[in-house]
């Protein structure tokens, strides 16, 4: 039995004791194990924490729930990513309420450069149908990692698109992974695994309960650069994601339409209102998130001959290792001081050498 595993599903499952909660406690101890361990006393004292979640900890002691979960990974190879996993979406460590622990079956890299969530109505028109597909169509050359919901309509749509272009893809679920819902995609969402994969922060027995779609959706908003809202109504689950991801500092785009038609009109009211730009086309998208790839000029490449200090040609030899690096990677493998490093990729910057991308990403520009 891993008894790491043991302790941080038990995490998920103490009363009182939610991901903000669980932040707390996994930033003071370190790891599960050692928060059961813990004195109720240094557990109330803690922020946001208090004498009842503490009580609730300490009194803790049905771990039988965890371990059927565990048996349930390991017969069907299901990876577990518990928040302090370097697998984890780190992107997500970004949100205040990130999951304390996500369930991934699947092969692509959570930690993608360029991550895209698409987004909208179940019943959507042929308009927004010919728009994902297109948008998705256009994405392909850039490498992106499409993510969606696995629901009818748009979702299932920006899913379908990228598996025919050979993109990866990820379906983020409201519900545990015994079952697939809704049910008619269960042969899509096998695809999906073998070309991208399925994550979600509900055990394996869940449901698909109404409350759990909102949750859902904040992982849909918060694992991604931006997110693309196609058609919605005023009120809905998309309206719900974007209102998130404007919330955690994240891009968002919404496809304009007539004023008359009721599934343009979440779309409308997120651009009147100013909580997402208005989606024209995937050339423009990519500008605006600094994807596009930009020549070279003269001046640049005269930069590129300006002496580096020491700090900033160890960011820039980390750079060249791999397109796109996240801030949190250079703090790790420079071995620098966070104050050095942000005056070097400052520099770097200043002199056109480096650009930065969302989600605190930097690459080279050259």
């Amino acid at each position: 039995m891993n008894i790491d595993l043991l302790y941080q599903i038990a995490l998920t499952l103490v009363p009182n004791v939610g991901c903000v909660q669980a932040k707390t406690l996994i930033e003071t101890y370190g790891n599960a194990e050692s928060i059961f361990k813990a004195k109720k006393k240094e557990l109330s004292a803690l922020e946001n924490i208090g004498l009842i979640s503490a009580a609730n900890i300490k009194s803790f002691d049905d771990f039988s729930i965890a371990e059927e979960e565990i048996k349930f990974i390991e017969k069907y190879k299901i990876q577990p990513l518990f928040i302090t996993d370097k697998n984890y979406p780190q992107r997500l460590l970004n949100c205040y309420d990130s999951p304390t622990l996500l369930y991934y079956r699947g092969n692509t890299d959570l930690n993608a450069p360029r991550i895209i969530s698409i987004i909208g109505t179940r019943n959507n028109t042929d308009y927004g149908k010919q728009v994902t597909e297109k948008l998705v169509n256009d994405l392909a050359d850039m490498n992106v990692l499409i993510v969606s919901g696995l629901a009818y309509g748009i979702d299932s749509i920006a899913h379908k698109t990228a598996l025919q272009n050979k993109l990866e893809t990820v379906a983020v679920l409201a519900h545990g992974l015994q079952i697939i819902y809704p049910r008619q995609h269960t042969s899509l969402a096998k695809e999906i695994t073998e070309q991208g994969g399925l994550l979600t922060e509900f055990r394996h027995y869940e449901k698909p309960d109404k409350y759990n779609f909102p949750k859902r959706n904040r992982i849909v908003a918060g694992m991604a650069d931006a997110t693309i809202v196609i058609e919605t109504a005023i009120k809905g689950g998309s309206m719900i994601t974007a209102e998130l991801a404007n919330n955690y500092n994240r891009d968002v785009f919404a496809l304009p339409g007539r004023t008359s038609d009721a599934k343009s009109a979440g779309c409308n009211y997120l651009i009147q209102t100013n909580k997402a730009a208005l989606f024209t086309d995937a050339k423009e998208l990519m500008e605006s998130l600094g994807w596009q790839p930009k020549k070279i000029s003269r001046k640049l490449q005269a930069e590129l001959f300006i002496e580096l200090s020491e700090e900033e040609k160890i960011i820039v030899n980390l750079l060249k290792q791999k397109d796109g690096v996240h801030i949190d990677e250079l703090n790790i493998r420079s071995n620098l001081s966070s104050s050095s490093i942000a005056a070097a990729i400052l520099n770097l910057e200043l002199q056109n050498v480096i650009t930065s991308l969302p989600g605190k990403i930097y690459k080279l520009m050259y």
